[in-house]
C-alpha cells in the first residue's frame, strides 16, 4: 500500500445499538482518494470504553454495560504495530448505544417494625433489572390505597394520618410491589435526645440517641425518628453554618469547629441537643531527609525492608524504559546509596516486592522483547555482594504482569490484567503455579492484589474490591483454591488499589480502596501539553461483615487523584500523583469527608528542575519505615522524608490560627 496516498475508512454498520450481552461483527472498507478499494489495507478496531463495550482488533463487538460509547476503526501508520491502539494514519468513529435493561422487579426493603399515626417514615426499595443488577437510576413511583390513612410523596416519605389498614405500592417501569400495613394509634407523648459526648473534635463521631416515651414514661420501640442538624461555625471561618452531617441512625460528624444543634423529630414531637466542636489540630511539617535520584527515566513502585544483615534496603522499579530495577542502601536515609542495578528483558518493571524474611524479591515484567513477560525472582539476601536472578516464571503470564504480592511462600501475580495466578516459590529457583482466581463478570479486569492475614483483596476497576479466602478467611480457602468472601463496587469504576486495615483505636476492620483515573488527558510534550493530572480518591469501606460492606468515608484531594497507599498505626499514607504525598489521621471511627474534617496531618509535593519531566511532581507510592516515610516519584526517583515534631498549634487551612 502506498503510504503517501490519501485514504478513508468506511465501517458497516456506521453506528450500533446492542443489548447487553449481544455481539456483532463490523466490516471495514478502505478507499483511496479516487474511491477505489484498497485491498491490502490493514484495519484495526479498538474501544474507548473496553470495560463497557469490547471489540477485537478484527471488529468483533460485544456489549457489556449500558450507555453510549465509541469504537475506533483505524489504518495504522505501521501495519506491523500489534499494539491495542496503534498510531493511526486515518481513523473513523463508530458510535455504540447499549440500552439499559428492563426492570425485572422492585421490592420494599427495611420497612419499619411499626407504623404509628402522626409519623413520617421514609420507604426504601430495591430495583433489579433483567440481568440481575441492582439499579439506582430508575424512577420509582409510590402510591397508597387509602389517602385518609396514609399519603406518600415522590421521595418515598410516607405520612401516616390515622389508624387503619392501607396498601402501599412501589412501581418501576412495569414492575411493582405491594405491601399491606396496619397503622396504629401513636402512644408517644414525649421525645428525649442524648449525645454520647458534649464536646468533640472535627472528624470525631458523636452518637445521638432518641428515646420515645408514652404517657407512663415507658419506652416506645420502633418509632421512626428523623434527625436534622444546624449550627454556627467558629466566627473566624467563612463556611456553611451546618458544616456537619448526621446519619439516619444518629451518627454525627462535623467538618469545622463551632457549635451544632441536632434536632430529632417524630410526628409532632421533637427534642434538641447542642454540642461543641473543636478543631482537630493535627498538622505537622515535612522535612526532606534524603534522596535516591533517578532522573533519566520514570520510576515506578518501591519496597523498603530490613535485610538479613540488619541493614535497611529499598528496591525501586522503572516504567516505560529498559527493564531496570535499582537496589538502594537506606540504612542512613540522609545518605541513600545505590548498590545494584538489575536489568531484565522488559520495558516496564511496574511492581517490586520483597519476602518477609528479606531474602527474596519478585519483580514484574511488561513489554518484554520476546513477549514472555512474567515475573523474575531475585536473591536479595546480601545486596552489597550482588543480586542474582534466581529464576523466571512466564508460563501463561505472557500478556504482562502489572502487579505482584508475596505472601509466605507464594507470589500472587496478575496475568494480563484478567486474573491473578498463585505461584509457589518455596523453591525460588523452580517456581510452580498452584492456583489462580478470576472473576466471571463480563469484561472483567484486575489491577492489583494485596494479601493480609490469609485474605486476598483484589482491585478490579468497575467490579470493585473482591475479598477471597486464601488461608485465613475462615471459609476453607487456600492459595491453591481461593474462595470468594465478598465484594464491593462503587459507581465511578476506578478501583485501582486497596489496603486492608484493622483500626487500632476502634477495632473496626476497614478497607481503604483507591481510585486511579486521568480524565484530563495524559502528558503530550509534542502537543505542548502540561504534565498529567489525575483524579480519584480513597474510599473507606467498613468491612466488619463480609456480606455487608458499607462505604462510610472518603479522603479526596480536590486538585489531584490517588494512586498507591499504605496504612499503619492509624495513619494513612497516600500518593496523590501531582498532589504529592498526603499523610492522614484515621484514628477513631471514620465517617464523612476526612479531608474537609482537617484530618490531613501533612502534605509534601516534590519538585526537581532536573527531573525526567522537570518540576512535575508525580508521587507513585509511599511506605512508612522506622520513623521515616519513603516514597517513589515517577519523575525523580526515591525520596525519604519525616514529619517534624510539633512545637505549637498546626496550620489548619480554613480554621482559625
Amino acid at each position: 500500500m502506498d503510504q503517501a496516498q490519501q485514504l478513508t475508512v468506511e465501517v458497516s454498520p456506521r453506528r450500533l445499538t446492542l443489548g447487553v450481552g449481544e455481539k456483532l461483527t463490523l466490516a471495514a472498507t478502505v478507499r483511496d482518494a479516487d474511491g477505489a478499494v484498497v485491498d491490502d489495507a490493514t484495519v484495526v478496531f479498538f474501544s474507548r470504553a473496553r470495560r463497557s463495550v469490547g471489540v477485537t482488533r478484527q471488529g468483533e463487538v460485544e456489549a457489556y454495560r449500558s450507555g453510549d460509547f465509541t469504537l475506533i476503526a483505524l489504518v495504522p501508520k505501521d501495519p506491523d504495530d500489534e499494539g491495542r491502539r496503534p498510531d493511526a494514519r486515518v481513523q473513523v468513529e463508530v458510535p455504540v448505544t447499549v440500552p439499559k435493561p428492563a426492570v425485572d422487579r422492585v421490592t420494599f426493603t427495611r420497612l419499619p417494625p411499626k407504623f404509628y399515626a402522626g409519623t413520617r417514615p421514609q420507604l426504601a426499595v430495591e430495583v433489579v433489572d433483567t440481568l440481575g443488577d441492582t439499579r439506582t437510576d430508575v424512577a420509582v413511583t409510590f402510591s397508597t390505597s387509602a389517602a385518609r390513612v396514609a399519603d406518600v410523596d415522590r421521595f418515598g416519605f410516607l405520612t401516616l394520618l390515622e389508624p387503619g389498614t392501607v396498601e402501599i405500592v412501589a412501581s418501576a417501569e412495569d414492575a411493582r410491589d405491594t405491601v399491606s400495613v396496619e397503622v396504629e394509634s401513636n402512644p408517644v407523648t414525649s421525645l428525649e435526645l442524648q449525645a454520647s459526648v458534649a464536646t468533640a473534635r472535627t472528624g470525631e463521631v458523636v452518637r445521638f440517641t432518641a428515646n420515645a416515651k408514652d404517657a407512663r414514661g415507658l419506652a416506645v420501640r420502633g418509632v421512626p425518628v428523623q434527625f436534622a442538624v444546624g449550627g454556627q461555625t467558629s466566627p473566624e471561618i467563612i463556611a456553611a453554618g451546618a458544616a456537619a452531617q448526621i446519619a439516619a441512625d444518629g451518627r454525627f460528624v462535623a467538618e469545622r469547629s463551632g457549635t451544632y444543634t441536632v434536632v430529632a423529630s417524630s410526628g409532632s414531637h421533637s427534642a434538641a441537643r447542642t454540642v461543641s466542636i473543636e478543631r482537630r489540630d493535627v498538622r505537622r511539617e515535612v522535612e526532606v531527609v534524603g534522596r535516591g535520584k533517578v532522573l533519566d527515566r520514570h520510576t515506578s513502585d518501591l519496597w523498603i525492608w530490613e535485610g538479613t544483615d540488619g541493614r535497611d534496603y529499598a528496591i525501586t522499579g522503572t516504567w516505560g524504559a529498559d527493564g531496570h530495577s535499582y537496589i538502594w542502601d537506606v540504612t542512613d536515609p540522609a545518605n541513600i546509596e545505590k548498590l545494584q542495578e538489575v536489568k531484565v528483558d522488559a520495558r516496564t518493571v511496574n511492581d517490586v516486592k520483597v519476602s518477609e524474611d528479606g531474602d527474596i524479591a519478585v519483580i514484574s515484567r511488561e513489554g518484554a522483547s520476546d513477549r514472555k513477560n512474567g515475573i523474575v525472582v531475585l536473591g536479595v539476601g546480601n545486596p552489597r555482594e550482588g543480586v542474582p536472578v534466581l529464576s523466571e516464571f512466564t508460563d501463561q503470564l505472557t500478556g504482562g504482569v502489572h502487579n505482584v504480592f508475596i505472601s509466605e511462600d507464594h507470589v500472587f501475580a496478575l496475568s494480563a490484567g484478567r486474573r491473578y495466578d498463585v505461584i509457589s516459590i518455596e523453591d525460588p529457583r523452580n517456581p510452580q503455579r498452584v492456583g489462580r482466581f478470576e472473576l466471571d463478570t463480563p469484561a472483567h479486569s484486575v489491577h492489583d492484589v494485596w494479601i493480609s492475614d490469609g485474605v486476598a483483596f483484589s482491585s478490579n476497576w468497575t467490579d470493585g474490591v473482591v475479598a477471597t479466602d486464601v488461608g485465613g478467611g475462615g471459609r476453607g480457602g487456600t492459595p491453591e483454591q481461593p474462595v470468594e468472601l465478598g465484594r464491593y463496587a462503587y459507581p465511578n469504576g476506578w478501583n485501582h488499589a486497596a489496603f486492608p486495615y484493622r483500626s487500632q483505636s476502634t477495632g473496626k476492620f476497614y478497607l481503604f480502596a483507591g481510585d486511579e483515573s486521568f480524565p484530563y488527558g495524559g502528558y503530550d510534550p509534542k502537543a505542548g501539553g502540561a504534565p498529567s493530572r489525575a483524579a480519584g480518591w480513597i474510599h473507606v469501606i467498613d468491612w466488619s461483615d463480609w456480606d455487608s460492606p458499607a462505604e462510610v468515608a472518603r479522603f479526596q484531594v480536590p486538585e489531584a487523584g490517588s494512586h498507591n497507599l499504605w496504612v499503619e498505626d492509624d495513619v494513612l499514607y497516600v500518593a496523590f500523583y501531582n498532589g504529592g504525598l498526603r499523610v492522614v489521621d484515621i484514628s477513631g471511627e471514620l465517617m464523612g469527608d476526612l479531608y474537609k474534617q482537617g484530618r490531613e496531618i501533612a502534605m509534601f509535593v516534590p519538585a526537581d528542575p532536573e527531573g525526567f519531566i522537570a518540576n512535575a511532581p508525580f508521587v507513585w507510592g509511599p511506605q512508612p519505615f522506622k520513623g521515616h516515610i519513603f516514597f517513589s516519584d515517577w519523575n525523580t526517583g526515591l525520596w525519604a522524608v519525616k514529619l517534624k515534631e510539633r512545637t505549637g498549634p498546626g496550620r489548619i487551612i480554613g480554621e482559625p490560627q
